[in-house]
């Protein structure tokens, strides 16, 4: 990872802290998210949002956002989720709630998925692959 240098002559780096999913339906996406990821949340959920973390540390904070607006037809920003076992993880996020949007095919090694509030994600192929490292 690169660092800056601020105006004050700091060197600094920049990390992703959390990433954002508005959603409409708050308490049914807390519930898909903790258990597609297996992430708690970082303080108690409030009317308006909550942030999940990874309870090792590990991973980024995902932050979940009520909204009125709904899901957008196209998607500018967006989870990948890597796998070793894509093909499992992804009959296990459909079985608590998730829908195939785009199967994965020859041309590609990802499968996207919605969750329960359309939200659109991928799953990356990752076989070999141990939390962003080679095995």
């Amino acid at each position: 990872m690169s660092s800056a240098r601020s105006s004050s002559g700091e060197t600094g780096r920049i990390w992703v802290g959390s990433i954002v999913v508005d959603c409409t339906d708050l308490p049914r996406m807390i519930a898909f998210w903790q258990e597609a990821l297996h992430y708690v949340p970082r303080d108690p959920p409030e009317a308006d949002g909550v942030v999940l973390k990874d309870p090792e540390g590990q991973g980024p904070n995902l932050s979940l956002s009520r909204t009125t607006e709904g899901p957008l037809d196209d998607y500018r920003i967006h989870l990948d989720l890597y796998s070793s076992d894509p093909d499992a993880e992804v009959q296990r996020l459909l079985r608590i709630g998730a829908t195939v949007k785009r199967p994965a095919d020859e041309a590609h090694d990802f499968v996207t998925l919605s969750d329960p509030d359309g939200n659109l994600f991928d799953v990356i192929d990752k076989k070999g692959w141990r939390f962003g490292q080679r095995v």
